[in-house]
C-alpha cells in the first residue's frame, strides 16, 4: 500500500507523552500517529457529509415549520422567547 508522508510539530509535552506511548505499546511515532489521525479522519467525516445534507436540503426549501423548532425547544427545555 502507497501511503504519503506528512509532517507536524507538536508540543514538546505532547512528543513526551507520544514517545511514553510508543515504547509502552512497542509501537513507533509514526504508527501511532497515523492511527490517530486516521481516527481523527473517520470520526469527523460524518460531520461533513451531514452538512452537505443539509445545504442540500437548504437548497430544496426543505426547512422545519415554526411548529417543530417549538417543539424541538420544548424537548430540551430552551424558552423560544
Amino acid at each position: 500500500m502507497k501511503s504519503a508522508t506528512v509532517s507536524a510539530k507538536l508540543e514538546p509535552s505532547v512528543a513526551k507523552k507520544l514517545d511514553l506511548l510508543a515504547k509502552a505499546t512497542d509501537r513507533s511515532r509514526s504508527f501511532l500517529v497515523a492511527e490517530a489521525i486516521e481516527t481523527y479522519v473517520k470520526d469527523q467525516a460524518w460531520q461533513i457529509q451531514a452538512i452537505q445534507e443539509g445545504i442540500k436540503e437548504a437548497e430544496r426549501g426543505n426547512f422545519a415549520t415554526d411548529k417543530e423548532v417549538k417543539k424541538a425547544f420544548k424537548k430540551w427545555g430552551v424558552n423560544e422567547d
